[in-house]
C-alpha cells in the first residue's frame, strides 16, 4: 500500500505543483503533511494491530481490511483534492490570461480615446481656421465689391465729365473755327504766293515744327511757318498754337495773324531782329545788346509769361520756355512764342499745390524744370525754373549746360566780372550780380524753393528795368533811337505796351481785347487741355 500511495502522491502532485501558486503549493503541503499524519497514524495502527494480531489472527485480518478501507476513501479524497486543485489553477491560469488581455484591451481603448480627442481637437481647430477664413473672405468680397463700387461710380463721373468737355470742346472749337475774329484764314494758294511757292531764298530759319519763311500777306510783313509732315506731333502743337494765340493777346505774346489749318500754316507779325538767341550768340551779324535792353528784354519776358500764368479761368503753363523761342521786333522788344507746348493747369492744382499730373514731359533739355522731369508734376514754377537759365544767358551769353554751377562757383570765387557777356563793356557789377542772384533763385532744384513771379520776380526786374531805361544810350543797335513813345508814356503805367505797335495797333487790339475779354476766359478752359 504504502508504493502505490507514494507514486500516486509523485505522479499526481509533480504536474500540478509545477504550474500553481505560491498559495497553491502551501495549500497542497498542508494536505500533504495530513496524508502523512494520517500515514503515520495508520502505521502506528497497524503496529499495535500487528501486536495484538499475534495474539489473535482473526481480528488483524478485520483491522487490515479496515486499513485498506480507510485508505482506499483517503485516496479518493485525495484525488478529488488534486482534481479540485488543478481546476483551481486552470481558472486561476485563465483569470490571469482574462485580466492581461483586459487590461491590454483597456490600454488600447485609452490610446484609442487619446487619438480621437486629438483628432477632435484638430478637428475644432480647423474648423475655427476654415471660420476665420471665410469671415476674412467675406469680409474681403464685402470691401472689393464696395472699392468696384467706388471705382465704378468714379469712371462713370469722369466719363461723363469727359463726355462734357469734350462736347464743350468740339462745340467751342467750332465756334473758333467759324469766327473771323480771332484769326484769319487763308487759302493755301495764298500762302504759297506769298512764299513763292515755299521758295528758299525766303527762309529765314528752321526748327523741329518746320520751315519759316518772311513774307507779304494784305500788304504786311509776315513769319509763315509750315508744318513739316514728318514732324512729331507737329499737328497737335499745331491745333494748340491756333487755340492759345486765337484766344489771348498781349503785347509781349507773339501775334498769330492768321492761319491755314488745312496744310498746317500759321501767319505771324514778323519779328524783324529774330530771336533772343540769335542776338546773344551774334548770329547773321547781329549787333551785341547793351546790358539796358538785356535788362528791359527780361522784364518783358517775365510781363508776358505772368500774363500766361494768370490766364482765366485757368493758368497756362508755356513748357518750353528758351531764348529761342523769344523773339524780338525792331525796336527789341521781345515777345514769347511758340506755345505750341503750352498746357492748362487747373485753377484749383495751381492755387494750392501748383502742381498738374501730365503723362510725358515736354520742352528742351537744360530747360526742363527736373522735378516735372522726374515725376511727371506740372506747375506754373516749370516755367520758373526755364526763365532763371533764360535769365542767365541773358547776361553770359553762355550755354545752358551747367551754367547754374559756374556762376555760383563764380559768385563764390569772386570771378563773376568773368562769367558776364564780354561783348558788353560797361556792365553794372552790383546790379547784373543782383540780377543773377535771382536768376539763380529761379533756377532752384526744388520747385518750392523757387520764388513766386508776380511777388518776388518781377518786380525786381521791373526795378532792374527803370535802372536800365535811366540809363539808356541814345541810340540803341540797329539804328532804333533809345526813347520811344512806348517808353516815354507808357513803361511807368502799363508793362504790358511795348514799341512794336503803332498807336493805331494799339487802340485796335485794346478794343478788340474789350470786346472778347468775357468771351476769352469762357473758351479757354473748354479749348486747351
Amino acid at each position: 500500500m504504502t508504493p502505490r500511495l507514494s507514486n500516486a502522491f509523485e505522479t499526481g502532485m509533480t504536474p500540478r505543483l509545477s504550474n500553481g501558486s505560491d498559495y497553491d503549493y502551501r495549500s497542497f503541503g498542508s494536505l500533504y503533511s495530513g496524508n502523512k499524519s494520517i500515514d503515520s497514524s495508520s502505521q502506528y495502527n497497524f503496529s499495535s494491530t500487528s501486536q495484538e494480531s499475534s495474539n489473535t489472527s482473526w481480528s488483524s485480518s478485520q483491522n487490515m481490511d479496515d486499513m485498506e478501507s480507510e485508505m482506499r476513501r483517503l485516496r479518493l479524497e485525495l484525488k478529488q483534492t488534486m482534481d479540485m486543485y488543478s481546476s483551481a489553477c486552470r481558472e486561476a491560469l485563465t483569470a490571469k490570461q482574462k485580466a492581461r488581455e483586459l487590461h491590454h484591451w483597456k490600454l488600447e481603448e485609452q490610446q484609442r480615446s487619446e487619438g480621437a480627442r486629438l483628432a477632435e481637437e484638430a478637428a475644432l481647430q480647423l474648423v475655427a481656421k476654415e471660420r476665420a477664413k471665410c469671415k476674412a473672405a467675406i469680409e474681403a468680397a464685402e470691401s472689393s465689391q464696395r472699392i468696384a463700387e467706388l471705382e465704378l461710380q468714379k469712371r462713370l463721373n469722369a466719363e461723363m465729365i469727359a463726355q462734357k468737355e469734350f462736347q464743350e470742346k468740339n462745340k467751342a472749337l467750332a465756334s473758333i473755327a467759324n469766327s473771323d475774329l480771332r484769326y484769319r484764314k487763308y487759302t493755301i494758294e495764298e500762302i504759297e504766293a506769298a512764299t513763292d511757292e515755299f521758295s528758299n531764298s525766303l527762309k529765314i530759319g528752321e526748327g523741329g515744327y518746320g520751315p519759316v519763311y518772311r513774307s507779304y500777306l494784305d500788304h504786311t510783313p509776315v513769319a509763315i511757318k509750315v508744318l513739316r509732315p514728318d514732324a512729331a506731333h507737329g499737328r497737335s502743337q499745331f491745333q494748340q498754337e491756333v487755340e492759345v494765340l486765337s484766344c489771348i493777346r498781349h503785347p509781349n505774346m507773339v501775334l498769330l495773324l492768321g492761319a491755314c489749318p488745312e496744310y498746317g500754316c500759321l501767319v505771324y507779325e514778323y519779328m524783324a531782329n529774330g530771336s533772343l538767341e540769335d542776338c546773344l550768340f551774334h548770329r547773321g551779324n547781329s549787333p551785341p545788346l547793351s546790358w539796358q535792353l538785356r535788362f528791359r528784354i527780361a522784364a518783358e519776358i517775365g510781363t508776358g509769361l505772368l500774363f500766361l500764368h494768370q490766364t482765366k479761368p485757368e493758368p497756362l503753363v508755356h513748357r518750353d520756355l528758351k531764348p529761342g523761342n523769344i523773339l524780338l521786333d525792331r525796336n527789341y522788344v521781345s515777345k514769347i512764342s511758340d506755345v505750341g507746348l503750352a498746357r492748362l493747369v487747373p485753377p484749383s492744382i495751381a492755387n494750392t499745390v501748383t502742381q498738374y499730373r501730365m503723362t510725358s514731359t515736354a520742352g528742351t533739355f537744360c530747360y526742363i524744370d527736373p522735378e516735372y522731369q522726374q515725376t511727371g508734376m506740372l506747375g506754373i514754377k516749370s516755367d520758373i525754373y526755364s526763365l532763371g537759365i533764360l535769365l542767365l544767358q541773358i547776361i553770359t551769353a553762355k550755354p545752358p549746360m551747367g551754367l547754374t554751377h559756374h556762376v555760383e562757383r563764380a559768385i563764390e570765387k569772386g570771378t563773376f566780372a568773368e562769367m558776364l557777356d564780354p561783348a558788353v563793356l560797361d556792365w553794372p557789377i552790383e546790379e547784373a550780380m543782383n540780377f543773377a542772384k535771382l536768376s539763380l533763385c529761379c533756377a532752384e532744384l526744388r520747385r518750392k524753393d523757387r520764388p513766386d513771379l508776380g511777388a518776388v520776380i518781377l518786380p525786381e526786374l521791373k526795378r532792374l528795368r527803370e535802372l536800365a531805361e535811366e540809363n539808356m544810350p541814345s541810340v540803341m543797335p540797329g539804328g532804333s533811337t533809345g526813347s520811344s513813345p512806348y517808353h516815354s508814356q507808357f513803361s511807368s503805367v502799363q508793362d504790358v505796351i511795348t514799341a512794336s505797335y503803332n498807336l493805331d495797333m494799339i487802340a485796335q487790339e485794346a478794343t478788340q481785347a474789350h470786346h472778347l475779354e468775357e468771351e476769352d476766359e469762357g473758351r479757354l478752359k473748354n479749348t486747351l487741355l
